[in-house]
Formats: structure tokens, C-alpha cells, sequence
């Protein structure tokens, strides 16, 4: 569907700020309370898929559920056209439901119901539709029958063995078993293809069987077909020389040699090359099955790249790949090589991958306030690309009706100053050739005054120095503004250290104490306000202050781990003990203290990881502790264990930037220290932080500093050694580093332009650390560049950012920004570059030419301008244009205006999508990232004709015995002078055959026309479109019948009431039912009948099997093989109508008569005795026959 270009592009700065200022849609509140009062267009809320099977022996459920307000109703479509649910007393629709019930009990059809449906749902504020979904009956047909020969096959050789499954909807899962109904094995020489042949390499005297069953399981109707059974007969050499010795005098013909070994050859696929197209997402399998003696390998590579590891499988011993979830990047050449030691053969297939629409950007609702602006965007992508067509209420954009607020800019629509009656629900149809998206939207436009959803006067709780971020969610159209106040307290909180989050939350990134308190949260909006109090509590963390520490205790001591724990009075603590991260024992040795765990009597059990847990219902803290058991010796073990802190801080050798520490280590516990942690604390910027300075090794017990200036420093000690670390040692005295002037400037320096006559400088401050003394200022110099001035210079505090004012346009400034303290100032800056502010282009592109291409596009040439006149950075030229009038009428009607970007460096472009026969104008501006230039004169060109669209409309009225009349309206896009409509019309029959197609030429100024001389009660077929000078457009078809000539039509009721007639039916009737009690009596007379006898007699060619000893014809049949595709298999299901079929012997002729399934020959022989009881064959496609093997037994394998 072409649609109308209109409003702002995508490409050009005027959108990208106008997107910028559109306010943000806002979502539906799903709290019941607040839906009551929200009057909503319909959604769909669940449907059926859209390819939908259905299983013929159950009702038929097509889902279909959407809400909004008021309550939708429902209604359908069949194949296009309304389809009335009351008119057929099986279809029930659910009470306020979509969702269609059709009742296919007591002799419904399914496939009368086959078709493709769409669901509709509206209310006044809308319509929202489903996806087409398309009703297709399973199906499981018979095996055709076919006469199947054996096979005798030399030793060596290769052979494949057809299964050709009857086609089933959905295809059968295919698998081969034996008589006793096992699976037949398979390996690399032997396999199964993925059309379900059966393939062999080379052929050994074992693969000899006479019971080759190929089986399709249809698991929709759970069912399982079976072929015939195939006899293989595999010769080895020594049989083939004693056959041939009978007629060649004991001569050996072939020798003694095996069949000879021989290089690979492909059996599947044929040649040297193939392709294979695969859509994205789906599992591709690329399949290589080979024959040659010894059997051959195969491999897999791909000859444009590597095969993805993760997704790729090998199946069928190698030879099957699949790669599941294929993307883009799957496409290219994969090689097969079939490889025995005599050599190798290749098999390239070309794998194209297309892909059906996927969404980048579905559309999402819009719920607006009257005066707002949105947008719904739309955004597919798909190999090949999709098209987007925009439906508003079910109906194509194009057709519905005019919205001023609405405009189509590319495949998305922008709402302005949107009004109540814009309410309206918006469908987006992404499609290509290998399938379509439909995504409904609806956009909502509601005046609602504000109302917090937050529960009043919640309680939150957070740790000291972890956030806190309060609630307060709002629904309101316009969207509320929410203001956070403390306490009682009037001001606004915003700013450090609150930060007021979009959705209405607030944020305080590190809670302290003094947060606590009652905070209330007010949502504003031109229709009122609302407000609502929460309450937030800062506690103090949960801390293990003593730890559990590493223990070695011998066997049937007692050891005790601690676990003191410092946390919150107001909150409660739980204290959890694990042993190896699984709960305690249940051993009363085990005894849980207040403060501790204490383990009696320990045993080498008892060995492992300790773990304490201290719990609050806001956090936790975690310790753990090693235990080890030993035996009991007389010497005192030895204990491991943290090294103790050190002690005896001291510092010397005092520097400006430097200092000396000594210390003197703790105890090590039996582990020697292996290094030294030492740690700093700033008392000026950051007190009561530690942080890592220096590490040394164990060894020493000195270290010299290096410090930085201004900073108070305390120190302190910890020693590490394999059992873990110690506790820091108590700190040093604090030694206060004098003053300098900075040694480090500002970094991420920038300089740019926010308006024409400005120069915004920007930087990262230092952090005081790096202020190296006080009184930190910022020197921030500038100049214009390329003139020969002096910088100009001030110095700023405590701010990031400095605006110069006054400035040309666009024009290149020399800036730097440099750290000044009240020691001096830091180190020589750089000099950056940038540009003041833009401003809008000066002068439009001169000589603007058109020329005009074809009826829907035009070209647009122009003369850059001069780049002085820019005032900024060119970023192109656009292109405004809109259609004026028509030229089939002199009313002019603007349709709003449609723009193009074109690039900087190109002085022309192509208007697509125009209308034929229309008068244009346009002008061209030149864009700067300030916005559009002024514009140039307009230019007026018109384009020629075009093929007309399908007419309005096309209605069949007065049906009269020999004549129909054609009424029609003349097609809303013109497009050109109409010179004439083209009707052609054709008969169709009962069989809905077509007759020959009649053409009849009409004059343009005609909108109706009566057709005489038509034949009586027959339906015509109408094909009817309009065309201009340039050619025919689309066509409208319709359908119309002429009436019944009433004397015939009397005529043909007067047969059927003849007196003579009913008669004759009647004796028919008692004829056929003495026939029938005849035959009854004598099939049921008993005894045993001479089925030998007639056998012998009328031989049948066809139905003598194989002797298996030596491949010669017997002379009687199995009594399972003719049948052995229809008989009912142990477990199968029971048929549709209930009944089970008998299974006894068959030497009566009396369970056969009662049966019902006995057959004779012309002769009278029963053919039961030796064929088996045959199941009736189905006379209709959709009848599923019930499965000739057990479905239980199947289940396990398929």
C-alpha cells in the first residue's frame, strides 16, 4: 500500500528537534481502581496462530479476546467478506468474548470450515483486528497400494529403499521397524534420509530380511500408517557360483573374490552442486549421503567461513548438519566430502538465507492529553526488505478519514495538538513474500487530572550509606510533574544529595541519618494535583565485629567458633550457621550459642568450612571459618592462624611529598607474614575512608611514602599471611602535607556553541585531592582564532562550566582552562579549538530547476549556495513539496506538505510517490544544524496521466430472468481522464467451472449498464476496471445471479409428487431389502468352506510370497501379507465410532459374517481365509484411518 509522504523526514534536524519535545506516552496504570474511570480502545489480548490445523474428530476453537472500555464487540471475517456466526447453528460465539466454538459432532464437516478468518473488535473509541488466521484441516491419508518386488542384490553393492509417505497435513514423522516392531538398526553404512528412504552404503549378507517396514506417524491425529513390507535378499559370491554352477557344469562364473572395494560416490544429492533456501530463525539441515565399499566418512565445512559452534549439530553419523536459529551470517557454500581410503568425492550446496518480518520498532500504545504531540513508530526489517502499510480502525490509512493532528512521516505516524475525537486504533502491517507482521496500537487521547498510585504512608527502610529511592508513581494526561518535600519543610528537594528521577522517583544516594523522616511527593498537572506521604527510616548495617576464626583441634576435643554480630536495635537479627554451605547436622554435639557454635567431641567428620550468617530483613553479613581435625598426639599441635595486627606505628623522615613508616609486626600464628597492606585516610576530604596506598613484603617493616600536598593523612598496618588478613592496626599520628599550586589541570576540556552568539566552555573539576591547596579556582582564557588578540581571561569556583557571550557566528575560538590554588597556578594548559553557536542559513539555493520524470516522480535541481552564507556546518539541502490540486478538478486543496533531506555535497534530487495528474509546487532551503534556511521561490510543475485506480465501487442490482444490471462509482484517484471501463463476465456452473470471458467497452461518462440475453438462474462472474490514456487500472470483481424460470422450477416439484413415482421407490426399496435378508441367512449357514480348493483353482500370480530359503514363489500366501498396511494394530486407537474390530480366529465363516469385514472373489472364494480381515478404505480425504500398528508401541520410538 503507497502511502502518502507527508509532514517532516526522518533525515532532516527540524524532526530530530521536534522529536525531542514530544512528550512521552504514557503507560496504561494497571491498578483496577484507576481503569474503572479510563474509557480505552480495544486490544487483543490473545488469539489463535495464525496457521492453524485443526484435528477433525474435536469442535473446532478459534480464539479471539480483547479488552478496552466500553466492553468491544466482535465480529468476523471469512475469506475476506462478513461472515454472520448467527446463521449457522453449530458456530456459538462466547459470552463477552470473540472466540468462536463450532460444533463438528453429529455430522459436521470440518472442511466446510476451512478458510481464513480475522476478528474484529470496536468500540466507539476504535477497532483493533487480528492476524489472518488461516483454518486448515490434518489430515492422514492411506498408503497408496502398490506392488512391491523383492530385491536380490549382489553382496557389496549399494541400494536404497523407497518409503514415499502419503502427504499428510502436518508431513508424517517417518521411521522403519521390523515385524516385531522393533526399530531397525542403523549406523554410518546404514541410515535414514530426511525424505525417510532408507539408504545403504554397501549392502552385507546379514542385511538379508523379508520385513523392510516403512511407517508415517501423523501425530495430530495420532495416528500411524504402515507400507507394505519390502523383501531384501542380499547373494554373497558363494551363493551366486553355486546358481550359475546348475547351468555351467560346476565352473565357477564370478571366482572366489569379494565384491571389489571401490571410491565414494553421492547417493543424495545428485552432482556436484546444489542450493538450498532456509528463512531466518528457522533449523536448516544440509544432508550428504554417500555409497562406495569401505563405507565412506563424511565431513562438513564451510567454504565462505566457520560453521557457528554453538549452533551447529551433526546428525545421521555425520551425515546431517544442522544449524538452529539460522541468521543473516548462516548464507554462503558448505562443502560435504564423502572419503574412503580409495579417495573422495565433493558436494557443494549454496545455502540462501530470506527472512519473513521481524520487528525493530513495534508500535506501542499512546495515551495523550488533548493538545499533545506523539508518535507511533514503525519499524520491520527482513530479507527481502518488508513493506509498511498503516490501517486506522481496521480500514487502510489512505481510505479512512482526514485527522488534521495526524501526519505520515515514512513508515511512522506524528500526532500535534491532538483532540478527543484522534482517539482511534492504529494498525501496522510489516510484509514481504515470506510472510507479515500486524501489530495494533492504539492512541488515546484522555484529560485526566493526576493521581499517585504509590500506597499512602509507606515505610521505607534502607542501610546508612546505601540508597534510598521513594515511590511516587503518577498517572495523569497531561503527564503530572512531581515535587518531593521533607518534613514540613516548603522547598523543593532537588540537587544534591537528591536526585528527582523521571518516573516521579526520588533518589538519595547515600542515606545518613539525618535522612529519616516524612517525605511528601505532589503531582501537578493543568487539571489539579494529588499528594501522597511516605515515610523513610536510615538504620545502622548488620557487622560480624568478631569473626569465626580457622581452628585445628584433635579428635573428641571441643572447638568454638564466635560469631559476635554489631546491627540495628529496632531491627530483628536471626544468626544462621552452615557447615559446607548446607544446614548443621542434627547431632546434639552441636550446640548454638548466643555469640558462637561450640562442636563436643569432635570427630574427623566434623571437618570443613563454618560459615556464620547474620541476617536483618535489609541485609546481611557473612564469615567463615576453616576447621581441621587431627589426631590426638602428645605434642601440642600446631595452631595456624591470622597473624596478629602490627603495632608501633611511627613516622620519620617528614618531606613535603614524602615520609618515612616504620612499624613493628604481630605475632604470624605459625604462618609466616608474606606482605604488608598499608592504608591511608584523608581527614580533610574524605574522613573515616580508608584507602590502599602501598603493599611491601613480608620482610620489611618500613616504607617511604610518597604523598600529595594538602591532604591530612593517617596510616595504618595489615599483615597477610596464607591463613588470611589480620585486623588493621590502630592508626599513626596524622601528618598534614603543606600547600602547592595544582599539578594537574582539568581534563575532558570542550568548547562548542549552544546559541548564534555564544561559547560554551566546559570541563571535569578536580577532586580534592587533587586541589593540592585551597581556595581552588579555575582560569578559564579564550580568544577568537586567526586575529590577532590577546585572551581573554576570568576565573570561576566551584562550577564546570563557563558561558562567553557576545559572540560572532560561528566562528573558530582558541580556549584552555587551567587550576589555580592559592599556592599558584598548575601547569601550562592546552589549547583547544571550537566554534560559537550557528544560526540559520542566510540565503536560499538559487536556480532551482524541475524536471518532470514520470506521472510519480520528479527531479529537483538546484546551485549550492555560498558557503559564508551557511552560518554553521551545511548539513544539506531539503526539498519541500505538496500537491495542490488535481487536474481532473479546479478546486485547489492542499494536502500538506512533504519534505526530502539531500545531502550537502549534492545540488540534485528525486521527489518519489507523487500523484499523477496533479499540480505541485515546491522550494528549496539549504539546513545547518541550527535549522532550515530561507526558502527558495516556489516552483509549480504538474504531472502527466497515470493509470486510474479501481473504481469507488461495483454492485449487481436487478436480476430479471435474461438480464443483471452492473452499477458502479468512478474511481477516487483518477489519476487522468477517464476514456472508458472494460467489463468482462463469464458464467460459472454448479462445479464452479468458468465459461468463456465475454468483454464489453463502456463509456466513461456511464456509471451503470444493463447485460440482456443472460441465461436463467446462472451466476456470472464480473471483472470490471476503469482506464485512462495511459492504460487499464486495477480491476473490482463481483458476482451476480439471474432468477429461476417459475415454470420449470413447478415442473420439477410435480415429479416428485407423482403417485407413480413414490410407488416405484417404494418396491425398489423392498427389493434391495429381501436381497439383503437372503444373503444375511446364507453367509450365516456356518461351517467351514473349501477356501483351499478354489485357491487352487483361480491362482492369483500377484499373491504368491517368496519362499525365503530360495527366493522361488510358494504356493500360498501369508495369511498377514496382503493386509499387513490395514490391519489394526494391539494399542492403536479405538475408530471414531466406538466400535472395536473382532480379532479372532478365522476358521469360521461365522466370525467373518458378524464381523462385517469379509470379502469375496467373482468366484465366491473368501478371500479373508488368507488375506486378512481389510479395513474399509475411506471414501472422503479428511476420514482418518486408524493406525495399522500399535500407537502405544510407536510412541516410544517417534
Amino acid at each position: 500500500m503507497q502511502l502518502k509522504r507527508r509532514g517532516l523526514t526522518s533525515g532532516g534536524s527540524p524532526l530530530i528537534l521536534f522529536m525531542c519535545q514530544l512528550i512521552a506516552a504514557l503507560d496504561v496504570p494497571l491498578d483496577p481502581k484507576i481503569l474503572e474511570g479510563l474509557q480505552q480502545p480495544p486490544t487483543i489480548t490473545h488469539q489463535s496462530p495464525k496457521d492453524y490445523i485443526i484435528d477433525p474428530r474435536e469442535n473446532i476453537v478459534i480464539q479471539c479476546e480483547a479488552k478496552g472500555k466500553p466492553t468491544p464487540r466482535f465480529s468476523w471475517t471469512r475469506n475476506g467478506t462478513h461472515f454472520d456466526t448467527d446463521k449457522d447453528s453449530r458456530i456459538m460465539m462466547k459470552p463477552n468474548s470473540g472466540t468462536l466454538v463450532i460444533d463438528i459432532s453429529n455430522g459436521g464437516k470440518p472442511d466446510a470450515y476451512e478458510g481464513i478468518y480475522q476478528c474484529s473488535a470496536r468500540n466507539e473509541h476504535g477497532t483493533a483486528v487480528s492476524n489472518n488466521i488461516v483454518i486448515r484441516q490434518s489430515r492422514s491419508p492411506l498408503w497408496s497400494k502398490e506392488k512391491l518386488q523383492p530385491y536380490i542384490v549382489q553382496e557389496g553393492s549399494s541400494l536404497v529403499l523407497p518409503c514415499r509417505p502419503p502427504v499428510g497435513l502436518p508431513p508424517p514423522i517417518i521411521f522403519w521397524m521390523d515385524n516385531y516392531f522393533q526399530r531397525l538398526p542403523q549406523s554410518n553404512r546404514v541410515s535414514q534420509g530426511l525424505n525417510g528412504d532408507l539408504y545403504f552404503s554397501n549392502l552385507k549378507v546379514e542385511d538379508t530380511r523379508s520385513d523392510y517396514i516403512c511407517y508415517a506417524r501423523f501425530n495430530h491425529t495420532q495416528t500411524i500408517q504402515q507400507k507394505q513390507p519390502i523383501s531384501v535378499k542380499v547373494l554373497s559370491m558363494d551363493a551366486i557360483n553355486e546358481t550359475f554352477a546348475a547351468f555351467l557344469n560346476d565352473t565357477e562364473f564370478f571366482g572366489d573374490m569379494p565384491v571389489g572395494e571401490r571410491r565414494p560416490t553421492f547417493l543424495v544429492p545428485t552432482g556436484q552442486n546444489s542450493s538450498k533456501l532456509v528463512l531466518r530463525g528457522e533449523i536448516l539441515k544440509l544432508e550428504c549421503i554417500a555409497e562406495g565399499l569401505p563405507t565412506p566418512e563424511i565431513h562438513w565445512i564451510k567454504e565462505s567461513g566457520e560453521l557457528p559452534a554453538k549452533r551447529t549439530f551433526y546428525e545421521n553419523f555425520q551425515k546431517t548438519l544442522k544449524i538452529v536459529a539460522v541468521t543473516e551470517a548462516d548464507g554462503g557454500s558448505y562443502r560435504c566430502t564423502a572419503k574412503n581410503h580409495l579417495g573422495l568425492v565433493h558436494h557443494t550446496i549454496k545455502v540462501t538465507v530470506k527472512s519473513s518480518p521481524y520487528w525493530i520498532n513495534e508500535p506501542k500504545n499512546l495515551i495523550l492529553a488533548p493538545q499533545e504531540t506523539g508518535i507511533l513508530l514503525c519499524r520491520a526489517s527482513g530479507n527481502p526488505k518488508p513493506s509498511i502499510t498503516w490501517l486506522m480502525n481496521g480500514i487502510p490509512i489512505e481510505n479512512s478519514p482526514d485527522d488534521p493532528s495526524r501526519k505520515i512521516d515514512n513508515d511512522n505516524i506524528v500526532f500535534s495538538d491532538v483532540q478527543k475525537d484522534s482517539s482511534a486504533v492504529y494498525q501496522c502491517n510489516a510484509s514481504n513474500e515470506y510472510g507479515y507482521l500486524l501489530s495494533n496500537a492504539f492512541v488515546n487521547v484522555l484529560a485526566v487530572p493526576p493521581r499517585i498510585l504509590t500506597p499512602p504512608n509507606h515505610l521505607y527502610q534502607v542501610i546508612i550509606s546505601r540508597p534510598a529511592l521513594l515511590d511516587c508513581l503518577t498517572f495523569g494526561s497531561p503527564v503530572p510533574k512531581v515535587q518531593w518535600f521533607k518534613d514540613n519543610h516548603a522547598s523543593i528537594l532537588d540537587g544534591d544529595p537528591y536526585i528527582a528521577h523521571k518516573n516521579g522517583s526520588l533518589e538519595i544516594h547515600v542515606a545518613q541519618k539525618a535522612d529519616s523522616g516524612k517525605y511528601t511527593c505532589v503531582g501537578i498537572n493543568e487539571l489539579g494535583k494529588a499528594e501522597n506521604v511516605v515515610h523513610l527510616e536510615v538504620k545502622e548495617s548488620v557487622r560480624i565485629i568478631a569473626q569465626p576464626e580457622y581452628r585445628v583441634v584433635q579428635k573428641a576435643g571441643t572447638v568454638v567458633f564466635e560469631c559476635r554480630v554489631k546491627h540495628d536495635p529496632s531491627l530483628e537479627l536471626t544468626i544462621t550457621w552452615l557447615k559446607d554451605e548446607n544446614s548443621l547436622p542434627e547431632d546434639e554435639r552441636f550446640v548454638v550459642g548466643k555469640d558462637s557454635l561450640t562442636i563436643t567431641d569432635v570427630t574427623e567428620a566434623d571437618e570443613g568450612t563454618y560459615t556464620c550468617i547474620a541476617n536483618t530483613s535489609l541485609d546481611k553479613d557473612i564469615a567463615r571459618a576453616e576447621l581441621t581435625v587431627v589426631a590426638a598426639t602428645p605434642t601440642p599441635p600446631i595452631i595456624y592462624d591470622y597473624p596478629d595486627p602490627p603495632s608501633d606505628l611511627e613516622l620519620t623522615d617528614e618531606h613535603e611529598r614524602s615520609i618515612q613508616l616504620t612499624w613493628t609486626p604481630g605475632d604470624d600464628n605459625n604462618s609466616p607474614i608474606e606482605k604488608f597492606i598499608i592504608e591511608y585516610e584523608d581527614g580533610l576530604h574524605d574522613p573515616d575512608v580508608w584507602h590502599n596506598l602501598t603493599e611491601v613484603p613480608g620482610q620489611k617493616t618500613t616504607a617511604h611514602l610518597k604523598l600529595s600536598p594538602f591532604v591530612w593523612y593517617s596510616f595504618r598496618v595489615i599483615s597477610v599471611n596464607k591463613v588470611g588478613r589480620s585486623q588493621p592496626s590502630s592508626p599513626s599520628r596524622q601528618y598534614q602535607t603543606p600547600g602547592a599550586a595544582p599539578d594537574e589541570n582539568p581534563i575532558i576540556v570542550k568548547g562548542a556553541g549552544s546559541e548564534p552568539d555564544n561559547f560554551v566552555i566546559t570541563w571535569e573539576p578536580l577532586t580534592g585531592i587533587q586541589s593540592n591547596g585551597p581556595g581552588l579556582q579555575y582560569k578559564v582564557s579564550w580568544r577568537q582564532k586567526d586575529v590577532n588578540e590577546e585572551f581573554t581571561t576570568i576565573k570561576v569556583a566551584n562550577v564546570s562550566k563557563y558561558i562567553v557571550s557576545a559572540t560572532p557566528t560561528f566562528v573558530p575560538y582558541e580556549f584552555y582552562v587551567q587550576a589555580i590554588n592559592d599556592y599558584g597556578p598548575g601547569p601550562e594548559p592546552l589549547i583547544h579549538v571550537g566554534h560559537s553557536g550557528e544560526d540559520l542559513p542566510m540565503v536560499a539555493p538559487p536556480n532551482v530547476r524541475v524536471r518532470v520524470e514520470n506521472s510519480t516522480l520528479a527531479e529537483v535541481h538546484w546551485d549550492a549556495v555560498p558557503a559564508k552564507s551557511v552560518r554553521g556546518i551545511l548539513k544539506g539541502y531539503k526539498i519541500y513539496y505538496w500537491k495542490e490540486r488535481s487536474l481532473n478538478k479546479r478546486k485547489r486543496r492542499n494536502t500538506g506538505k512533504s519534505s526530502l533531506m539531500f545531502d550537502k555535497n549534492k545540488t540534485h534530487g528525486k521527489l518519489p510517490g507523487l500523484e499523477p495528474f496533479s499540480h505541485y509546487v515546491l522550494n528549496v532551503r539549504a539546513v545547518n544544524g541550527k535549522g532550515d534556511g530561507p526558502r527558495s521561490p516556489d516552483q509549480h510543475f504538474e504531472t502527466p496521466e497515470g493509470v486510474p485506480g479501481a473504481p469507488a465501487f461495483l454492485k449487481v442490482t436487478n436480476p430479471t430472468l435474461d438480464s443483471l444490471t452492473l452499477e458502479w462509482s468512478p474511481p477516487v484517484h483518477r489519476n487522468g481522464i477517464l476514456t472508458g471501463y472494460t467489463l468482462r463476465y463469464q458464467a460459472i456452473n454448479n462445479t464452479h467451472k468458468l465459461g468463456p470471458l465475454l468483454e464489453l467497452v463502456i463509456p466513461g461518462n456511464e456509471t451503470s449498464w444493463t447485460l440482456k440475453n443472460l441465461n436463467y438462474s446462472t451466476r456470472y462472474k464480473f471483472y470490471f476496471h476503469a482506464q485512462t490514456s495511459k492504460g487499464p487500472g486495477s480491476s473490482l470483481t463481483e458476482e451476480g445471479v439471474t432468477i429461476m424460470d417459475e415454470a420449470m422450477a413447478s415442473r420439477q416439484v410435480d415429479i416428485a409428487t407423482q403417485g407413480w413415482f413414490i410407488g416405484l421407490m417404494c418396491a425398489i426399496a423392498l427389493l434391495i431389502l429381501v436381497l439383503l435378508i437372503i444373503c444375511f441367512i446364507k453367509r450365516n449357514k456356518g461351517g467351514k468352506y473349501p477356501v483351499k480348493e478354489k485357491e487352487d483353482a483361480h491362482a492369483d500370480p500377484e499373491i504368491q510370497p517368496m519362499k525365503e530359503d530360495d527366493g522361488t514363489f510358494g504356493e500360498y500366501r501369508s495369511l498377514e501379507s496382503d493386509t499387513e498396511d490395514h490391519k489394526p494394530l494391539k494399542g492403536s486407537r479405538t475408530p471414531s465410532n466406538g466400535t472395536v474390530k473382532k480379532e479372532d480366529s478365522d476358521d469360521s465363516l461365522v466370525d467373518y459374517g458378524e464381523g462385517g469385514e469379509g470379502q469375496f472373489n467373482e468366484d465366491g472364494s473368501f478371500i479373508g481365509q488368507y488375506s486378512g480381515k481389510k479395513e474399509k478404505e475411506t471414501a472422503e480425504g479428511n476420514e482418518s484411518s486408524e493406525a495399522p500398528s500399535p500407537v502405544n508401541a510407536m510412541n516410544s520410538f517417534v
